[in-house]
């Protein structure tokens, strides 16, 4: 029994500091200020679950189409993405070094996501990333499909197949 009182006041002394540190404050919510270890390994955490949780469906068509792949291409070019991921051939400015968490390599993204992830994101967005809702801006779900089937061919589209894809974007 005594043991139960101890973790129970350990528990409400931890969270007690946790409030402490984040609503006192103490947190930097800088963008050039890194995140501590159990704060970023809780963000990620809660990222990846929450997205595994609602992208549980199928892609609605086939995502190695070609000409999906290159409407997709388009689409990732007109719609900004490649302001804060980069392209084939296309650098991004340097303004996207200031964000916190870092937009990500989308071909290392890809290896590890499934396509209902990856348009589940797109779709939505994520909170406090700097990652929009291209659903939220009327971004239709054939569209958002087919930069899906793009991001997932980007490891092996060349600087040239991008620039004639997207014409000279």
């Amino acid at each position: 029994m005594r043991v139960l009182a101890v973790i129970g006041i350990l528990a409400i002394l931890a969270a007690v500091g946790a409030a402490i540190f984040f609503f006192g404050g103490f947190y930097n919510v800088a963008a050039n200020a890194p995140d501590p270890g159990a704060v970023k390994w809780a963000l990620e955490e809660i990222r990846d679950a929450s997205i595994g949780r609602r992208a549980n469906f199928a892609a609605p068509t086939n995502l190695d189409d070609p000409g999906t792949v290159q409407a997709g291409a388009r689409a990732f070019s007109q719609r900004g993405c490649v302001i804060c991921h980069g392209a084939p051939g296309v650098k991004s400015p340097d303004f996207y070094k200031g964000m916190n968490p870092d937009p990500p390599d989308l071909k290392d993204v890809v290896e590890e996501s499934e396509p209902a992830e990856l348009f589940w994101v797109i779709k939505n967005g994520i909170k406090m990333t700097g990652m929009p809702s291209f659903g939220a801006i009327g971004m239709d779900d054939k569209e958002i499909w087919s930069v899906v089937a793009f991001v997932r061919k980007l490891p092996t589209v060349s600087d040239a197949d991008y620039k004639t894809w997207t014409g000279g974007q």
